[in-house]
């Protein structure tokens, strides 16, 4: 029978006995001190090209879900958003009142309870018409003309290229700020200024999807998930729909 050796010997026996476990029960590899090992490899990468690559990745599938919130224009949006290119849906909420958004292609759509309705065009001077349109817009689908304020307001938020294309760019000198983990997910996080200018979280492992967001100056906090998994987005029952006509009420 073979000594077991002893002192250092031993000790790197029973060491490269248990990476060997882990690796062959879990497939991880703890053990390696290279943090990249088994990774798709841009941590490895320039800030810069890390950044080229995130946009690349998100480009390149159709689908994907957001969630988190947006600050703009004084106002906090909290988003959870399933984008694709010709369209999207999932719901908004501000200032205490949720409303659901869908677009098919051009076409905006705009859900939403009394309440929104009747905050939002509270500033007539005929009380009655606050409550007519209302009750005629409570719980339905909206169609918003494209000529409309809220058109412009709300379709950002239902468009990927044009929401990612604002969202997945960072403010000043691009860094690096080490190898974290999003939802169990391996990341390198990227920084513009050193954080001052946000940060982003990005997969490490399959394509190097961009997962967390923190926006620059305190404007929100987003994540990014089901990275091309398709879903459908169909026009509302014509029951469940109705045309205002050029104007919205909220306008």
């Amino acid at each position: 029978m073979t000594a077991i050796p002893q002192g250092r010997g031993r000790r790197a026996v029973l060491v490269s006995a248990l990476c060997a476990l882990v690796v062959t029960g879990t497939g991880l590899t703890g053990c390696s001190s290279d943090p990249d090992s088994g990774t798709n490899g841009v941590g490895k990468l320039p800030a810069e090209q890390i950044q080229t690559r995130t946009r690349t990745a998100a480009s390149s599938v159709d689908a994907v879900r957001l969630s988190g919130t947006v600050v703009a224009s004084g106002s906090t949006y909290k988003l959870d958003m399933r984008l694709k290119s010709d369209g999207g849906t999932g719901s908004v909420t501000s200032e205490g009142v949720t409303f659901q958004l869908l677009r098919i292609d051009d076409q905006l759509y705009l859900k939403a309870g009394a309440g929104f309705w009747s905050h939002e065009d509270g500033k007539s001077d005929d009380g009655g018409t606050d409550t007519a349109a209302a009750d005629k817009l409570d719980g339905k689908y909206v169609k918003v003309p494209q000529d409309d304020p809220a058109y412009k307001r709300f379709s950002g938020f239902t468009d990927k290229g044009v929401l990612l294309d604002g969202l997945l760019t960072l403010h000043g000198t691009l860094g690096t700020d080490g190898h974290h983990e999003q939802s169990g997910v391996r990341t390198i996080r990227i920084t513009g200024d050193e954080g001052s200018g946000g940060t982003l979280d990005v997969s490490l492992e399959g394509k190097p999807y961009p997962l967390r967001l923190v926006r620059a100056g305190g404007a929100g906090t987003l994540t990014f998930s089901d990275w091309g998994k398709d879903f459908t987005v169909k026009e509302p029952a014509k029951d469940d729909t109705v045309d205002y006509g050029k104007q919205l009420p909220t306008s």
